[in-house]
């Protein structure tokens, strides 16, 4: 699954020890796995082989320049959510034509950027986004690329921050509105359409659910001929989901054995969008106990990563599981491990039985490669931790720790 292990009772990422680089890089860190990332793309990849596919890499989960140069070179493409990731997309060198742009919020000048940068298409959410794309393409004197994200109302069944392919979710639209979406496309001037989309949840832990999904946009992609419509592309989004705990996800090879077999006789290349599936256990975050107290009801863990480092725990309850780097074979007790945010929801585990720890033990969260530098914060003023990319005995400083000077370098002065 990854390359972090126990080596002699000591925490490695590859060939690195943990505590050596955090003698060199200080805590909270991010450690990612090149050896990981690269193997988790490959298993994900080449579960579609024998099939027309492009696999694009979901920029939300992990945007850092150093990973997605990494996945390029493997030939990754990138599914992209704004302006910004675009901009980083193009700086780590991918092909513009590998760049998928989704999300239900484009502005116009965002448009205008990625019309520019000749990306293959956008994945259009409203009728008054593709108005919109239709608008600035025409004033730029250019076609426009789009498929139309489908809202296939399929449960994913996992939590309903994540879930995006349900009526009451934001995204998307739903069958009758994207077929009179798709009839106003084929008159519109400077769009083209090309594509399907569908997106149902992240963290999914069952292949029916993309199945359900995909039986219903073959149907609509039926209808769609009908129109005298050359759709090429079927995007599929991404959503498989990782093993934090218990969960016991389909393997790539399963969700691409089902995938091809359904789409057998179909003449359509397919995108898909995985994230989380190829970062989430490529990283872990390190961090430092400050002190350790206890309270007639409770026994607290607290140290220096908060919830601005790693938000998952507080914003889904989500678990991470936690391991100290040096191994100890103490008799296990239950804390809560929490941060120095003035918040109760400011906590990376609770009720987690945990070794006897002491000042200054460092402690691996696991499964922190996605989603978890991506959404930290300079919440109460605490600069962002540093990231290190591992491959084998090679340690790169993939984003340096920021300073205070950084958390005002953006604020005008007031006098």
């Amino acid at each position: 699954m990854n390359f972090f292990e126990y080596r002699n009772g000591e925490l490695y990422a590859e060939d690195i020890s943990i505590r050596e680089l955090v003698q060199e890089f200080d805590t909270p860190l991010y450690i990612y796995s090149a050896k990981t990332l690269r193997r988790h793309y490959q298993a994900f990849d080449s579960a579609f082989e024998g099939t027309r596919h492009m696999t694009c890499f979901s920029v939300k989960a992990n945007s850092n320049i150093c990973v997605l140069k990494l996945l390029g070179e493997m030939g990754s493409g990138m599914d992209i959510v704004s302006g910004g990731e675009l901009f980083r997309a193009l700086k780590a060198g991918i092909d513009p034509q590998k760049i998928v742009y989704s999300g239900v919020g484009k502005r116009e000048h965002e448009i205008r950027e990625a019309l520019l940068s000749n990306i293959l298409m956008f994945n259009v959410e409203s009728r008054q986004e593709l108005e919109k794309i239709n608008a600035v393409a025409s004033e730029m004197e250019v076609q426009a690329r789009i498929s139309l994200r489908i809202n296939p109302d399929v449960d994913p069944q996992t939590h309903p921050y994540i879930s995006t392919g349900l009526k009451k979710n934001k995204f998307g639209l739903e069958l009758e509105q994207a077929w009179e979406s798709y009839k106003l496309a084929r008159d519109l001037s400077h769009i083209e359409p090309v594509g399907i989309d569908c997106h149902i949840g992240s963290q999914l832990t069952s292949v029916e659910p993309f199945l359900e999904a995909l039986e219903r946009i073959k149907s609509f992609h039926g209808r769609l001929q009908d129109l005298g419509l050359e759709i090429k592309y079927l995007d599929l989004g991404g959503g498989l989901g990782i093993t934090y705990d218990q969960e016991d996800p389909p393997h790539p090879a399963e969700f691409g054995s089902a995938v091809k077999e359904s789409l057998r006789g179909t003449d359509l290349t397919l995108i898909l969008e995985p994230g989380r599936v190829i970062a989430g256990n490529s990283g872990i975050m390190v961090t430092r106990v400050l002190y350790t107290k206890g309270t007639p009801s409770k026994n607290f863990v607290i140290v220096d990563a908060a919830m601005n480092d790693l938000l998952r725990p507080s914003l889904y309850g989500s678990y991470h599981r936690i391991e100290p780097v040096q191994e100890k074979n103490d008799r296990l007790y239950t804390v809560d491990v929490v941060g120095p945010i003035c918040e109760t929801g400011d906590f990376l585990a609770q009720g987690r039985e945990l070794p006897r720890l002491e000042q200054d033990d460092l402690l691996a969260v696991h499964s922190a490669g996605a989603y978890g530098f991506t959404m930290a914060s300079q919440y109460n003023s605490r600069p962002r931790p540093a990231e290190v990319l591992v491959d084998k005995d090679r340690a790169v400083l993939a984003r340096r720790r920021e300073v205070y000077f950084d958390l005002m370098q953006l604020e005008e002065q007031c006098f």
